[in-house]
């Protein structure tokens, strides 16, 4: 039987998290035997999680989102949005008319926790890319989009209304983005397993049909083909 490797020396993600409290001043989460260490939302940024597929979708239709992070184990990918904008996430949904449509997309605030990416510095951007699609690994977060150097951070984030002054978008458009690309991520999620079961196992009674109806035709997903007057204003 094959010996596992040995642990990492800590000392990497020492540094790690001199350079989160020290240089960006963000407040970190040690690790522990069975979390990495994290950085701390609600203190300088919340983060609006979205699944990875979806994620990558929305970064290419918003060039400026602020910063950028994927969780590569679980497969979300985290935008970083202005303070306090997670307790909005409920009634902005409400409001864009996604409410009730299970999408896969949260908000952390006070409280919360994501993974610490692996600092930037030094990596280009084509680098960063490159591990952001590469598999799991030792590494078990990168930035997709980095914090800007010498720039607060406040200054870059998504907020209702105005957005960052650097040219981040407004938070409703974000919201409204991610909101479409995670329901149609799940749409083809839902039709690549359907079309992988053998055709004798296929649902197709008059129950499965009503409920491909009601994606089909829901508000949600006319959002989603841009028929609804309100997706026309975002």
């Amino acid at each position: 039987m094959a010996e596992s490797p040995p642990p990492r020396p800590p000392r990497p993600r020492r540094r790690w998290r001199q350079w989160y409290e020290c240089v960006l001043g963000w407040p970190t989460a040690p690790a522990t035997a069975v979390r990495p260490m994290g950085l701390l939302t609600g203190v300088r940024f919340d983060a609006l999680g979205v699944p990875e597929e979806a994620g990558f979708a929305v970064l290419g239709r918003v060039p400026a989102t602020g910063p950028v992070a994927l969780d590569r184990r679980a497969g979300r990918m985290w935008f970083l949005t202005a303070q306090g904008s997670a307790d909005e996430l409920p009634e902005l949904l409400g409001w864009l008319d996604w409410g009730g449509v299970a999408l896969g997309l949260t908000a952390l605030g006070t409280g919360g926790r994501i993974v610490a990416p692996a600092p930037w510095e030094g990596r280009s951007a084509a680098g960063r890319r490159q591990e952001a699609l590469e598999g799991p690994g030792a590494v078990e977060a990168v930035w997709v989009r980095p914090p800007e150097p010498g720039c607060e951070v406040e200054r870059t984030l998504p907020e209702t209304g105005l957005g960052g002054d650097v040219g981040a978008p407004d938070l409703v458009r974000l919201v409204s983005t991610a909101a479409t690309e995670c329901h149609r991520s799940r749409l083809l999620r839902a039709g690549r397993a359907r079309r992988d079961q053998p055709p004798e196992n296929r649902p197709g009674g008059p129950g499965d049909q009503a409920q491909d109806q009601a994606l089909a035709f829901s508000y949600a997903s006319r959002i989603s083909a841009g028929t609804r007057p309100r997706s026309l204003t975002l």
